[in-house]
């Protein structure tokens, strides 16, 4: 949910403020951050500082910022979607400041410069956070694009002159990923061509702050002699607030949806919201044949630009199986990955941005623990220290003995409830006030490998009857890469660097958080001989 919290001299700034969707949850709630760790460390930013306009950058700052008040510094698209979101729910918009791309401000004792980077989203910006003797780049979501689209490439004059920095605060997301990722205009040209080809309505799902993708399609649409149409509150809410900002002045003109069916189906085109799967979304309503004023049919195609995030899978699944029902011809990134482009860097790009900026030291950010850990191998392989993998609630020292973990503070959910956030039923964990939503017992018998790491011994040992439905084979799984992948001299180390990654896991795969007693234990392997 990106909300970074950055110290120095007793005062604090925020950078983003996210939120995600709780698929996995009745109702879909939304989860936001959760802020008790601040209070109680006395911590209220004299700024919120906002990198790029997506959700999981910007959607909690509505429901979270008037804990704070504080000024908020976004670039124009970013500042509109927040304005935006503000007035929904009643609040003033005066705290919301713009900055344009390029540009510095100075917060406290911080200095921070906006440095202009592609994304799949216009405006994002890394920050250049200066205080005191100590330079952090905070990569915020990036890639090397040649041909973005929309906005310029990025710079790699205005990064060399940065270097060297103390700490790159860098993206993970793609870093298992070997060579470099596509190119906008790549999917561009590719869209194009399959677009070209389909004979009867065509339906693209893509995300919808995904602006150079938005405007692929409509050109695409226009040159296949295609009108279009936007089915999806959070698209025509995107769009609209582009246009204002020109960045969409050569879009073809749009199409009411209650016109489409006026128009020859292979005059249709419609880009839609619902990619992921989401139950409230148009491409789920199209599916269920739900929709008031659209039908999908045999010959009509549905092309999903967008890639599955982990998590999502069921739901997508569910999707594409309604829309095969319907005699629908599906192209997505399994059939056709030329149709979308990651938002993130792959290895070569990391290896050429770490050449421009110099960094001495990183800290891997975004993806999941295995993205981390190979980001960090990389960094390592370039001569930049690395020497954590950070979990949420985290505090991180920088001084001039390089980076330090100072501690762990573990971080419940909090979800959207009522109007208001509150802390997820069930997951609010033992160390607060107790729960009761069963209990889960895990006994671990482990030895240290050669390698480093830790293996377990013999078969788990986890009593989960008291708890939500576990899948034990994917937690199994889990459990082996992360004991593989933790440095820990003792069982008592080991047991801190497993415990915040085992709350992580199961508030991220059970819907009610139980207790959760551990027991770590030390064994031998078993010799060659024994096992004769």
């Amino acid at each position: 949910m990106n909300l970074n919290l950055y110290g120095f001299d007793s005062q604090w700034i925020a950078v983003d403020c996210g939120m995600m969707i709780r698929q996995d949850l009745p109702d879909t709630p939304l989860q936001v951050p959760n802020l008790d760790t601040a209070r109680a460390l006395g911590i209220t930013p004299c700024a919120l500082i906002i990198t790029h306009g997506h959700e999981d950058h910007i959607g909690a700052a509505a429901w979270l910022w008037p804990r704070w008040g504080c000024p908020i510094h976004a670039t124009p698209l970013a500042a509109g979607l927040l304005r935006a979101k503000f007035m929904e729910r009643g609040l003033a918009t005066d705290a919301i400041h713009v900055i344009e791309p390029g540009e510095a401000l100075e917060c406290g004792p911080f200095t921070l410069r906006y440095l202009p980077l592609t994304h799949s989203i216009p405006e994002s910006c890394a920050l250049l956070i200066v205080a005191g003797s100590h330079r952090v780049l905070h990569t915020g979501d990036w890639k090397l694009d040649p041909e973005p689209l929309i906005g310029d490439a990025m710079s790699a004059a205005s990064f060399r002159a940065i270097a060297p920095v103390d700490l790159v605060v860098g993206d993970s997301t793609n870093a298992p990923t070997p060579g470099h990722s596509r190119s906008e205009g790549d999917v561009a040209r590719a869209l194009e061509h399959s677009i070209a080809a389909c004979k009867g309505r065509v339906v693209v799902s893509c995300f919808a702050s995904n602006l150079a993708r938005v405007l692929a399609i409509g050109r695409a649409a226009q040159r296949c002699g295609r009108r279009v149409s936007l089915i999806g509150r959070s698209m025509e809410r995107m769009v609209g607030v582009a246009r204002g900002l020109g960045y969409l002045d050569d879009f073809p003109p749009l199409v009411p949806v209650s016109d489409l069916g006026y128009l020859p189906p292979d005059e249709v085109l419609v880009i839609a919201t619902g990619s992921q799967g989401e139950p409230r979304a148009a491409l789920h309503r199209l599916a269920r044949g739900r929709h008031p004023t659209l039908e999908l049919g045999s010959g009509d195609s549905v092309i999903f630009s967008a890639k599955a995030i982990p998590g999502n899978e069921i739901l997508i699944d569910r999707l594409k199986g309604g829309l095969r029902m319907l005699g629908v011809t599906l192209l997505d990134e399994f059939s056709h990955p030329e149709l979308h482009a990651s938002g993130h860097p792959a290895q070569d790009e990391l290896r050429t941005f770490y050449g421009w900026v110099k960094p001495r030291h990183l800290v891997p950010v975004h993806g999941e623990y295995r993205h981390q850990q190979v980001h960090r191998e990389l960094a390592e392989s370039l001569g930049i220290k690395a020497p954590l993998v950070p979990v949420n609630g985290d505090l991180i020292r920088l001084d001039s003995d390089g980076i330090t973990l100072e501690a762990r503070h573990p971080q419940p959910p909090c979800i959207i409830s009522k109007n208001a956030v509150a802390p997820l039923p069930g997951l609010a964990g033992a160390a607060s006030r107790g729960t009761h939503h069963g209990s889960l017992y895990l006994a671990l018998s482990v030895t240290a490998t050669d390698a480093g790491g830790w293996t377990r011994i013999g078969r788990l040992m986890l009593d989960a009857s008291q708890a939500s439905p576990l899948d034990e084979d994917a937690f199994s799984d889990w459990l082996d890469e992360t004991l593989d992948s933790l440095r820990a001299d003792t069982l008592s180390e080991l047991r801190v660097a497993l415990q915040p990654r085992l709350l992580a896991w199961f508030a991220d795969h059970l819907r009610r958080l139980p207790d959760i007693h551990l027991q770590i234990l030390a064994v031998e392997a078993p010799s060659t001989s024994d096992l004769d």
